[in-house]
Parts: C-alpha cells; sequence; structure tokens
C-alpha cells in the first residue's frame, strides 16, 4: 500500500470510529477526493458542491475535502472507495474501470442522463455498481464531446502509424482506428507531446488548457465523439450507512450539481472553441463519409468493450442505453 493510502486508511479507520455507526450518527463527516487537480475544470463543481454541503449541511453531513491525485493517485481511487479509505470522489468511470467495468457503458449511451434518471436506467446500472462497492450519486459533466487532439494532419477516420494517449474509454476505438495506444498519466502528457513519445491524445473539448496541452497541439479533429461523463461516486458501503435524513439531504444537492452541467454545454463548450482558434489550434474537419465512420465506429467499439468485459451485463446495458 502506498504511504498516502496507508495515511489514508488509518484516518478512515479513526474517522468510524467517531462517527459509526452513521445511521444513528447526528452528524456523519465523509472522506472526499478529487481526481482532477484542485481548481481546475473538471474539479471546479465538485468543489462547489463541497461547499455547499459544508455550507448547508451542519449538524447532518460534512466533507472532508482531501484534494485532488496527490491525496489519492487518480488511477487508484475506485480501489479506496470500494475498500472504504475514502467516502466519495469526483473521479470518471473510466478511472473506476478496473473495479467496475459495467460502468464505462455511460460514455457510449445515445440517450441522455435526464432520461436514464427518469426511467430508471441509472437505479439498475448502480445495482451492478453497488456489488462492486460503488454507487453513482451524481453526474458532475454533461453535453461535452470528446475529440481527437493531433499534431500530424489526417484527412480521414485513420490513427495508423500515429502513437496516440488514451483513457479506457475509447481505448477500443482508437485501436481500431489503427492507432498505436499508449496510457500516459495527465501529468505527463504535456512531455509526453513535447518528445514526440506521443503524436496526439483524446481529451474531451474542455480542460486542456489546464493541463498546458494547448501549447503543444496542432489540429484538432471534428466530429467529437461519446459525451464528457464526470461523476461523484461514493463507497457503496458509505452510502448504505447514511440515514434516510443525510440521504434526502445528499439528493437535494445532488439535483442542484446536476444543474450546473447545462451551464458546461451552454457556455463553456462554445467560449472553448474559439479559445483553441485563438490559441493557434487548426480543425480538421473530416469528409461527411469519413465522418459517419467515425462516428459508428467509436459506438461499436465502445459497446463491443463493455460487452466483453461483462458479457453478462453489457447486452442488457446497451439496450437500455442505446437502444
Amino acid at each position: 500500500m502506498h504511504s498516502p493510502l496507508r495515511r489514508l486508511a488509518l484516518t478512515a479507520a479513526a474517522t468510524l470510529v467517531l462517527t459509526a455507526p452513521a445511521a444513528f450518527a447526528q452528524q456523519v463527516t465523509l472522506r472526499a477526493v478529487n481526481a482532477f487537480q484542485e481548481g481546475t475544470t473538471y474539479a471546479r463543481n465538485f468543489e462547489r458542491f463541497v461547499k455547499k454541503v459544508n455550507d448547508e449541511g451542519k449538524g447532518l453531513v460534512q466533507i472532508n475535502y482531501l484534494g485532488g491525485p496527490k491525496a489519492i493517485p487518480t488511477m487508484e481511487q475506485g480501489a479506496a472507495l470500494r475498500n472504504g479509505v475514502v467516502d466519495l470522489a469526483n473521479t470518471t468511470t473510466s478511472f473506476v474501470a478496473s473495479t467496475s467495468p459495467e460502468s464505462l457503458s455511460v460514455n457510449y449511451a445515445t440517450i441522455s442522463w435526464a432520461e436514464m434518471r427518469r426511467t430508471g436506467v441509472v437505479d439498475e446500472l448502480n445495482k451492478l455498481m453497488m456489488e462492486k462497492g460503488l454507487y453513482y450519486f451524481a453526474r458532475t459533466g454533461d453535453g461535452v464531446p470528446y475529440h481527437i487532439y493531433l499534431n500530424k494532419k489526417i484527412d480521414k477516420a485513420d490513427l495508423t502509424g500515429l502513437k496516440i494517449r488514451i483513457a479506457p474509454i475509447y481505448r477500443e476505438f482508437f485501436s481500431r482506428l489503427g492507432a498505436q495506444v499508449m496510457q500516459v498519466a495527465p501529468g505527463e502528457v504535456f512531455t509526453a507531446l513535447e518528445r514526440g513519445v506521443v503524436d496526439g491524445y483524446g481529451w474531451p473539448l474542455l480542460g486542456i488548457f489546464d493541463l498546458g496541452w494547448h501549447e503543444k497541439t496542432k489540429f484538432r479533429v471534428d466530429p467529437g465523439f461519446y459525451n464528457i461523463e464526470l461523476g461523484v461516486i461514493f463507497s457503496a458501503k458509505t452510502w448504505n450507512t447514511l440515514n434516510a435524513a443525510q440521504k434526502e439531504f445528499l439528493n437535494k444537492q445532488a439535483a442542484w450539481l446536476e444543474g450546473l452541467n447545462v451551464d458546461m454545454a451552454a457556455k463553456d463548450a462554445p467560449a472553448e472553441l474559439k479559445r483553441q482558434a485563438d490559441a493557434g489550434i487548426q480543425v480538421i474537419k473530416l469528409p461527411e463519409a469519413e465522418a459517419a465512420k467515425l462516428l459508428k465506429l467509436s459506438l461499436d467499439a465502445g459497446w463491443a468493450g463493455v460487452i466483453a468485459a461483462s458479457p453478462q451485463h453489457g447486452p442488457r446495458l446497451r439496450q437500455l442505453m442505446a437502444p
């Protein structure tokens, strides 16, 4: 166990002694981490949520925000949630895929998150995630596409010969496009671009300026694909120990938090397009036939990955999320 995890495990044990059983506690203090560096695009709404909970939840629920990846490395947070080292995290299903491969299905949905909540699809997903020790509490990113960013020009849906930094959600997709895929930690991508270790990367429309990647990026490929998914994921063990009043309070905060996603799609995305253009990032607009090929392949590859990882549940999830 890494030293940060060891320290957090001891802290968790101490906190449990002070607050357990949570169902009978007047106030519960939850330990939270962020998969993203504090203050960056994908961290900010969660940090607003933490402040709101702490301001309004005195005597009921408080959050001890431990910070970003320096507290627990991004790719270790899923295991930390499952094991109860922390209680909740602002992360993505991509980053907890090793713990819950079925959860990746959210990224390939063709119906909206609001519709999936209304029709009970989110509840179905949570049944599977809770078996793995996780609970999908609230979405903190929605309505923004991913893109392929490159330093070499292409004119069709083909990445043959290119070394591309990937995340688990588009590993299969980029592999089918012919890329040599490489998993590189976000903090190391700038250097990898600078040294030519990678020729490009997949990333959502928002966020490349936080990391400085715009300085080493020449092209953005249009169209975008998938729909960004970020979320607050709880330890299932923690969620199950909260009492009814605590859950009711947190669910109201979740509705507020998901309401912030409207601005991400309606305001932040158009502003980002201009910012990238001003930074000199050129757009590669694929021809219509190639764009259609790219989008079809993205969904076919994504769902193939889910079904391969979870043959028991993958086909059902596709039926529910991408009918």
